[in-house]
């Protein structure tokens, strides 16, 4: 029987959950016995020579800090771009196809349907916090949502120049501001892209309650620290978790790894039984260690 042979990169990885999700997906397909996920340790300089080197995977899930990376090495080495990872100019998957390597942007999807999966009020403009390659994905995904205005946030300001160029190229009005001028409610939606433990509670002034109607999906899961999305919710708005983003962007992987391996897996069939598989599997591992969510 065919199977996958697969694996997250990045630094630090200790934290990825993409192992979990993937060998779930497995199961789900009926391949868990022939494939594997594995998880490695990967920095920028080392990124090409381990691709040289594992020639042997279907693919590869890329996290922070190689998603810019990738695009610039598929540029050198003339593989194929989705159109996602090239609006973007970030990457998070490597295919592996017969006659071919791909790169693609799979987080756009996967801001796509965790914020679809909430149904969120609608709105005209939305706020994004963070200015790195996950913020020009969340542009990309707030322009499919029918967004067509955006107030970016930055540490640096500077830094989101490239997310506010993207977001002006798609035809949305973009505007830069400070971190620290970022008001919880002021808009309906928010995206933080931010890493986890960039910020504090006392980083934002909170209102007193805020319209039921808001909505920040905070892309960063890792467990610990202080974290927006439960300060939101508190203050009666809805948070949605960074891991239905990352379930929704692994399930897409799977579908594209699956495709490159020759595996029948039709999409629209498919989309939803991964999503379901992880996502009980994402359960069932938070249960076992005792993490309260």
């Amino acid at each position: 029987m065919t199977g996958i042979t697969a694996a997250v990169l990045g630094s630090p990885i200790g934290h990825s959950l993409s192992p979990v999700l993937h060998t779930a997906g497995y199961r789900a397909l009926g391949i868990a016995g022939t494939s594997s996920y594995g998880r490695f340790e990967v920095t920028e300089d080392q990124l090409a020579d381990f691709l040289a080197a594992h020639r042997d995977h279907t693919g590869f899930s890329l996290t922070m800090p190689l998603k810019t990376a990738l695009v610039r090495l598929a540029a050198e080495r003339g593989w194929h771009s989705d159109e996602t990872s090239a609006q973007t100019g970030a990457a998070n998957t490597l295919i592996r196809h017969p006659d071919r390597q791909q790169i693609a942007n799979t987080d756009v999807i996967g801001i796509v349907e965790a914020i679809a999966e909430c149904q969120p009020a609608a709105a005209d403009t939305a706020a994004i916090l963070g200015s790195g390659a996950t913020a020009a994905s969340a542009v990309a995904a707030l322009h499919r949502l029918g967004l067509t205005a955006l107030d970016l946030y930055a540490r640096r300001p500077e830094r989101a120049r490239g997310a506010a160029d993207l977001a002006s190229g798609l035809g949305m009005q973009a505007a830069v501001h400070p971190l620290a001028e970022y008001q919880p409610g002021q808009c309906l939606l928010t995206v933080s892209t931010l890493p986890a433990g960039a910020l504090r509670a006392e980083s934002f002034s909170w209102p007193g309650h805020l319209d039921p109607a808001t909505v920040l999906l905070d892309v960063a899961y890792a467990a610990g620290g202080y974290s927006i999305g439960a300060d939101l919710a508190a203050h009666g708005g809805q948070a949605i978790a960074g891991e239905r983003m990352l379930i929704h962007q692994a399930v897409e992987q799977q579908l594209l790894f699956a495709a490159a391996a020759g595996i029948d897996a039709p999409p629209q069939t498919w989309r939803p039984r991964l999503a379901a598989a992880m996502t009980e599997a994402l359960t069932t591992a938070h249960t076992a260690r005792g993490d309260r969510r």
